[in-house]
């Protein structure tokens, strides 16, 4: 035996009915007195049935309510029994699922948190290389200082009553058998969820609640951070009234430098020398990016090749936290002498230095044997030699000698 009735008659169902029972009787009620179906006008009969099911749907307080009543649900979930859930979230948590609508679903467990803000900031190889501190200036949202985020005086702010501060209204449209619920933001108080006459207005705000300030950061780059290397400032997104602060983050970007290359921890660095120090030895220097000018000895006798990559172990990129380094890596050109060397006598000179050139091999006696000159090309030429050396053909699939002869097929 029920102590009372009162939750069972607003869903009109027999105390004994089953939770199957409940949940149809509160579909079909809530569909047919929700507020947005009938105007508004089915507002207290909406929030009746909601209470009802809400208490009613879970088995602890419904063990509750029947041997005590609903004075028995005063310590049940805050007041009246509604266990922290206003009607429309109660709605939107039954239907938002299975009927392809757009509630929020269940109510969020704290306040809403506001977006993140990402900055880009250039910075320089040197900047990676030593560290600094860089200045950022932005422009942020923050809580009015003289209206404390009411947007008015205090006691002019109203709860919209066409959402009931929801921000929202929930619509429901039919689909064949099924309803579809469409979740719209409120035209009267535009989404905000309160009204403000504009006499009450906070003239610091104008009734925004929030003001546009410049903030200045300070951004500390550490040495050995990487291109695409966040750093997040906690809570100093934009503020808004009953909503936590976003991050601004922080995105460096590294900025291509005139001589070194970057590869994680290791530097490159192409480095052109003249032929006596890639045969004879000599030194280079190669300023590096800090205040040091390295220089780099070539021994005699080590003879660089064009192209080769040698290491300097340790003089590369300082590796983040740890502080440790990384490689930096010397790629040789070797810068040969130009045409016009052509004295005989140091020509003679250098051949009696250089190891002797390789014998020719002997021709095949059938051959016919024609000696022949090189020569330099003009620009027509070269771009065409280029081009078959570079295998790039979209223009002459035949090897640059005009369309070909194709055979047909009887």
């Amino acid at each position: 035996m029920v102590k009372e009735t009162k939750l069972y008659e607003a869903l009109g169902v027999d105390p004994a009915c089953s939770d199957n029972d409940l949940k149809k009787a509160y579909r079909k009620l809530a569909l047919k007195y929700h507020p947005d179906k009938t105007g508004g006008q089915t507002s207290e009969k909406f929030q009746e049935i909601s209470h009802a099911y809400d208490v009613l749907s879970d088995s602890q307080k419904r063990h509750v309510y029947d041997q005590y009543g609903e004075a028995g649900l005063s310590g049940e979930g805050g007041p009246g029994g509604m266990g922290g859930l206003s009607p429309e979230d109660l709605f939107s948590h039954f239907f938002g699922g299975g009927m392809g609508g757009s509630g929020r679903g269940g109510r969020s467990s704290g306040p809403r948190r506001g977006k993140d803000v990402a900055h880009g900031l250039k910075v320089s190889l040197e900047d990676l290389y030593k560290g600094k501190t860089s200045k950022l200036a932005l422009q942020k949202n923050e809580i009015c200082d003289k209206c404390e985020g009411r947007g008015g005086k205090e006691g002019a702010v109203k709860t919209c009553t066409t959402c009931n501060g929801q921000g929202y209204r929930v619509m429901l449209r039919q689909m064949g058998p099924m309803m579809q619920q469409i979740q719209q933001p409120c035209a009267d108080c535009r989404g905000e969820g309160e009204i403000i006459n504009q006499k009450d207005k906070c003239k610091h705000c104008n009734g925004k609640k929030v003001t546009s300030v410049r903030k200045v950061l300070e951004v500390h780059i550490d040495r050995g951070m990487k291109d695409g290397r966040k750093i997040v400032f906690s809570g100093e997104g934009d503020q808004a009234p009953g909503t936590v602060p976003g991050d601004v983050i922080i995105i460096l970007e590294q900025k291509e430098h005139e001589r070194f290359r970057r590869s994680g921890d290791d530097l490159f660095f192409n480095a052109k020398i003249d032929l006596v120090t890639a045969l004879a030895g000599g030194k280079i220097l190669i300023p590096h990016l800090d205040d040091r000018v390295l220089v780099v000895d070539i021994l005699p006798g080590e003879v660089i090749k064009p192209g080769e990559l040698k290491a300097v172990m340790g003089q590369g990129m300082p590796t983040e936290r740890h502080h440790d380094f990384g490689n930096l890596y010397v790629q040789f050109e070797i810068d040969f002498p130009n045409a016009n060397w052509t004295d005989p006598t140091q020509i003679e000179l250098l051949r009696s230095i250089l190891p002797p050139a390789a014998a020719l091999p002997e021709p095949p006696k059938t051959a016919v044997v024609e000696e022949v000159n090189l020569t330099e090309m003009d620009p027509r030429q070269r771009a065409r030699a280029e081009q078959g050396h570079f295998g790039d053909d979209d223009d002459d699939e035949n090897g640059g000698h005009g369309p070909g002869v194709q055979c047909a097929q009887q």
